[in-house]
C-alpha cells in the first residue's frame, strides 16, 4: 500500500470465544486478510468491555472473563476493505457470532516495512 489520503479503516469487534469453525474468529480474519492481499491487520485485546448482550466482560481477578472483547484494525484501499468487509458479513451470519463491523475514512501518511 501506498501513501493514500483516501485509504479506510476496518475496525471489527469480536469476543475471544468466537469460533469460526475450531478457529478463534480473530485468527480466521488475520489469515483471510492475509489471504486476500490486504496490508495488514493488528489483533488488540481489550481489559474490559460489553456488547449487544450488555454483559460487561472484564480482566479482574474475582471475575475471570475467558470472553475479553478483541479488536482487529485493517487499513487499505477502499475497494479491498469493502471486498473483505463482504467476507466478514457472511462469515459472522454463518456462525451466528455476535460482533460488530465498523468503516472510516483514513489516512496513511506511511506505509513501510522495518529493517
Amino acid at each position: 500500500m501506498e501513501n493514500n489520503p483516501n485509504a479506510r479503516l476496518l475496525r471489527i469487534f469480536v469476543g475471544e470465544s468466537d469460533k469460526r469453525g475450531h478457529q478463534p474468529m480473530y485468527e480466521a480474519i488475520v489469515y483471510e486478510a492475509k489471504r486476500q492481499g490486504l496490508s495488514g491487520a493488528t489483533v488488540t485485546r481489550g481489559i474490559m468491555g460489553f456488547g449487544a448482550s450488555s454483559r460487561v466482560h472484564t480482566t479482574k481477578l474475582l471475575e475471570l472473563s475467558s470472553d475479553l472483547p478483541l479488536v482487529i484494525e485493517i487499513v487499505d484501499t477502499e475497494e479491498k476493505i469493502r471486498a473483505f468487509a463482504e467476507t466478514l458479513t457472511t462469515w459472522f451470519e454463518e456462525s451466528r457470532s455476535g460482533g460488530l463491523i465498523t468503516l472510516e475514512k483514513a489516512e496513511v501518511i506511511r506505509y513501510q516495512p522495518g529493517k
